[in-house]
């Protein structure tokens, strides 16, 4: 039972962070740069 509790807990954290990777996305945030120094915001320096 307690394997069951936290594997939910772990999908759960798991699913938040997919989550704000996703809406970071959707707002033009990201981890890297992608190589779109026009668009970097000043980050490739």
């Amino acid at each position: 039972m307690g394997t069951v509790v936290v594997g939910i807990i772990v999908a759960g954290v798991v699913a938040l962070a997919v989550r704000s990777m996703v809406r970071d996305k959707k707002n033009g945030k990201s981890i890297q740069c992608g190589g779109d120094c026009k668009n970097c915001g000043g980050h490739c320096h």
